[in-house]
């Protein structure tokens, strides 16, 4: 199992560690709720360092980004940040990924901690325009400080002027002393606030400096299970869980970064798709009765009949009730709709709910 340059810390500091994605990473601290709350209400740090950076450089650079992406990145500017994913040849998803422009030539591609070598693998082998690759996952570290507390906790440690920077924008500077540190506006939990791409070696001078500067906002480390829950109520998508090989991005609900305008991989095949109609699609849910969905659970219909399966489920923290994410057929899909989780061979009764889920 592989360690981030931040595991000894963790431990020290009583985290609960569990395997993920072949990294040795924190799951709990104080405990999923109330992580959960300091993240919704305050501000909170998630050692992300497991995922995985690529830096594409040279002049077709674009062009192999516009060859194996689903979104358009000629719309990319200096400073802008681009979600997107990598289609497959059978209509499935190799994964999804964030694109950095660092400039004209130079770009840097943020993927999945499970997926590290198979991106890399994936991306090599369309790369006949001569662009220079590099993986630079095992030398960079990733903190995501995320809550509506956190541009005024860190403003102290840096010049770029936090509050200011529009959602999905990254700069780089100078951060905490560190020189060359990317501050994005990017995250995955709703709430607000950035991401620190830094060196494993001044990874600790810049957490040590963050904890100080968001003392007085009761800044606290958090955990991957309430990144999961966090991420859970806002309805963003998790590779493996509810996007995978396999399933459709057009069922997913990612038409909107599947840009037809150019040609990618398989991009026939997905306009044809689109054309044709989809025959299921991914929801959201709340659940009325009491009861967890988990991943897999059969989704039913009033009768028993099976309409779809969960992908994604938790007790939202902030709701007090059930949520989750499932694959259902067209006819159940509209908001409103009342559809039932098969949990131990019980109907439990939820309804469909449009993300996010707390607004």
């Amino acid at each position: 199992m592989k360690n981030t340059a931040l595991t000894d810390l963790h431990i020290s500091l009583g985290a609960k560690m569990v395997p993920f994605a072949g990294f040795n990473m924190p799951v709990q601290y104080t405990g999923i709720n109330d992580e959960h709350e300091t993240v919704r209400n305050g501000v909170g740090v998630f050692d992300v360092s497991h995922m995985g950076e690529f830096i594409l450089k040279g002049e077709k650079a674009l062009d192999l980004i516009q060859k194996v992406s689903s979104n358009d990145a000629t719309k990319l500017y200096d400073g802008k940040v681009q979600y997107a994913y990598l289609p497959n040849k059978n209509g499935g998803i190799v994964d999804d990924f964030l694109t950095y422009k660092l400039d004209d030539e130079t770009y840097l591609l943020v993927v999945n901690a499970s997926n590290i070598e198979k991106d890399w693998n994936w991306i090599s082998q369309f790369n006949t325009f001569g662009v220079d690759m590099k993986d630079i996952s095992d030398e960079t570290a990733l903190l995501a400080i995320q809550g509506p507390k956190a541009a005024e906790a860190l403003q102290s440690l840096t010049e770029i002027e936090l509050a200011s920077m529009e959602y999905y924008t990254f700069q780089k500077g100078k951060f905490a002393g560190v020189d060359n540190v990317i501050v994005s506006a990017t995250g995955y939990t709703g709430a607000g606030g950035f991401e620190i791409y830094v060196a494993n070696e001044d990874v600790k001078t810049v957490w040590d400096a963050i904890f100080t500067a968001g003392a007085p906002y009761g800044i606290k480390p958090i955990g991957l299970g309430a990144r999961d829950t966090l991420r859970l109520e806002m309805g963003f998508c998790l590779y493996g869980n509810d996007i995978d090989d396999n399933t459709s991005p057009l069922e997913a609900g990612l038409g909107w970064v599947t840009k037809f305008t150019k040609d990618f991989v398989n991009s026939e095949n997905l306009k044809a798709e689109k054309e044709a109609g989809i025959q299921k699609k991914l929801v959201g849910f709340e659940m009325i009765d009491r009861g967890i969905p988990r991943h897999d659970y059969e989704i039913v219909d009033a009768d028993g009949n099976i309409i779809g399966r969960v992908t994604s489920g938790t007790q939202s923290p902030t709701l007090k009730k059930s949520v989750g994410l499932g694959y259902v057929n067209n006819a159940f899909t509209k908001e409103g709709t009342e559809i039932y989780i098969n949990i131990r061979n019980q109907k439990v009764k939820a309804v469909i709910k449009k993300p996010p889920f707390v607004k």
